[in-house]
């Protein structure tokens, strides 16, 4: 008997072990991947059946473990290519994801718990919510949001300027939660070789019994319990829903036949500047200047020229003032000479190096702090050859323990790990900057900083009518890495009803106008210069007026829901015991007298 239950519980945890990698494979699928560039969208909409099934199949303590190696496994592959970002980026978003999804699990558990009938709607609830929470404060990370997977499929992407990426989210994720309730309904049951069990017709039980064996007078059926009106009718509510998106996909779409145009060069120069010494950043600066040279030759009329995130490394205003590295200045020097000789703006990323003793009050280090900036040059504004920028964006949203680890004082471990891997960190920037040139009001999100909503719509609302990306992702050395990271900001398009374009390393090097649509695109991995014409809308949509209205509301209700079914559940459970009122234990002391 002992040998038998334990051959049964390995096949079990044999089962259970499928199912995680059955989810951890769908999941990486998804999104762009190795083997699929643009991944495979249609799987979102089942990626979470085999894990939201197991979780029906198992204890809440044991939803713990299983949840712990999901958020491990599913993150660890799917980005694989942190591991060259920094030696730590790739174990700490494992362990993090780790760490959530061994609490996330349980939540789910307990909502079929407390909700044996329709739990797959808290979880729903939850599932949203849980997204939405991860991209906040320091370990925000918007990577493997749901509705990402969706980037291409256009009329399904267009509600986001509502609900934001949160509402497709929720529309993808809703299916896997309803068809792991389904199958969870289908069991394994000793019925009566003539008769169907009760509630179930014959027709139907005929139907539903997928296989059998005979065992006596009985047999092992497969049979189905079959969902009520209710659940059927959530079901349609479901299906009318996609209709309804569907539809509205078809005819929210901005037509900007007719709309203003602004001509951009994009310039790819296929390094990762930070690689290298002077002799390197000369090389690169020469790269930039070239095919700025051949994209301005092909299109005198340009009214931008952008180059990546700190496409340029030596600092420029630190340099121009303070002048103690004498390459540095002579490299800028004839940076700022070329500037002003063109009568085309020219949009840079650089570090922006400062005194500022209030911030690093280190003597040692000449008091410099560091910004990941984009600056302005042009001969209308500021002052070129003296280094003065006509505008400028300092990161705002930083990427946490590559560019910034607040917690010195608190994990000074971990701090001390983090520098002796050579991390650079960044001061935080203050400010939503829009610039203007030319009558063009346009914001600079940097790298990382496109993958979150909330940042491009601030930049909306203070006028922005362009979003220029500018991002580094040339040390991935990977196409799946840089598509997942085109991926979200296509929503930042379609939120905002705004033109994007993205002047990277290395590619994404892209054009996506306000529909989500990627109108040009350049070969990634290769030194070239993408010059595109994008319309300029300035129509404002409903989430760039209301913000992440839809996740909050989510979020609300889920708590609300867990809060009222576990204090009725204490109830309940203190009743059993005796009541508050002690009713049950009087009328059994009674007894014994």
């Amino acid at each position: 008997m002992s040998l038998f239950n334990g051959r049964n519980r390995l096949r079990t945890f044999l089962i259970h072990l499928a199912a995680v990698a059955a989810g951890i494979i769908l999941f990486a699928a998804s999104f762009p991947n190795l083997l699929f560039e643009n991944g495979l969208p249609f799987l979102a909409w089942i990626v979470y059946v085999p894990v939201v099934w197991l979780l029906y199949r198992i204890s809440l303590g044991a939803s713990f473990f299983w949840g712990a190696l999901f958020g491990f496994g599913a993150y660890g592959l799917f980005n694989y290519w942190l591991s060259v970002f920094h030696p730590l980026a790739d174990d700490a978003v494992g362990l993090i994801y780790l760490v959530y999804f061994m609490f996330f699990f349980p939540l789910l558990k307990l909502s079929v718990m407390l909700f044996p009938k329709r739990g797959y709607i808290l979880q729903w609830l939850l599932w949203i919510s849980f997204e939405y929470l991860r991209t906040l404060g320091f370990l925000g990370y918007s990577y493997g949001i749901t509705g990402y997977s969706q980037w291409r499929m256009i009329p399904i992407i267009q509600i986001a300027d509502i609900f934001g990426v949160w509402g497709v989210s929720a529309l993808v994720i809703f299916p896997s939660l309803y068809l792991a309730a389904t199958l969870n309904r289908v069991q394994l049951r000793d019925l009566p070789l003539s008769g169907a069990p009760d509630g179930l017709s014959s027709a139907a039980f005929f139907k539903l019994s997928v296989a059998f064996k005979l065992k006596g007078k009985k047999r092992n059926v497969f049979a189905f319990t079959p969902f009520d009106k209710a659940d059927s009718l959530i079901g349609l509510v479901w299906i009318a829903v996609l209709i309804g998106t569907l539809v509205y996909g078809a005819v929210s779409r901005v037509d900007y036949t007719d709309a203003p145009t602004k001509t951009v060069a994009l310039i790819q120069h296929n390094t990762d500047p930070w690689r290298g010494d002077m002799v390197e950043y000369r090389r690169n600066y020469e790269v930039l200047r070239r095919l700025s040279d051949e994209a301005i030759a092909q299109n005198p009329n340009l009214d931008l020229v952008v180059w990546s995130e700190t496409a340029f490394v030596p600092r420029i205003y630190w340099h121009i003032t303070y002048r103690d590295h004498q390459e540095s200045y002579q490299l800028i020097r004839e940076l700022l000479d070329y500037i002003a000789s063109k009568d085309v703006p020219f949009v840079i990323g650089n570090d922006d190096g400062r005194k500022e003793p209030d911030k690093n009050p280190n003597a040692n280090e000449n008091y410099r702090v560091d910004y990941n900036a984009v600056m302005l040059f042009t001969n209308n504004k500021g002052d070129v050859s003296k280094g003065i920028a006509a505008g400028i964006y300092r990161k705002f949203h930083l990427v946490p323990f590559t560019e910034s680890f607040p917690y010195q004082k608190q994990l000074p471990v971990i701090y001390d790990m983090l520098k002796n891997a050579d991390t650079h960190f960044w001061e935080k920037g203050t400010e939503f900057t829009v610039m203007e040139i030319n009558g063009l009001k346009f914001s600079t999100p940097i790298c990382f900083e496109d993958t979150f909503g909330y940042l491009s719509r601030e930049f909306v609302r203070n006028g922005a009518e362009l979003l220029v990306n500018l991002s580094n992702d040339a040390w991935s050395k990977s196409v799946p890495a840089q598509t997942q990271h085109l991926s979200m900001g296509v929503f930042r398009a379609v939120e905002n009803r705004r033109s994007l374009v993205r002047s990277t390393a290395s590619g994404q090097t892209v054009a996506v106008d306000p529909n989500g649509r990627v109108m040009a695109m350049a070969k990634p991995f290769v030194e070239t210069q993408l010059t595109v014409t994008v319309p300029i809308v300035t129509s404002t949509s409903l989430y760039t007026r209301y913000g992440d209205f839809f996740p909050r509301v989510t979020l609300f209700v889920a708590f609300f829901l867990l809060l009222i079914k576990i204090i009725l559940a204490i109830i309940k459970l203190k009743r059993r015991k005796g009541g508050p009122y002690g009713v049950a234990n009087a009328t059994t002391e009674n007894s014994h007298h």
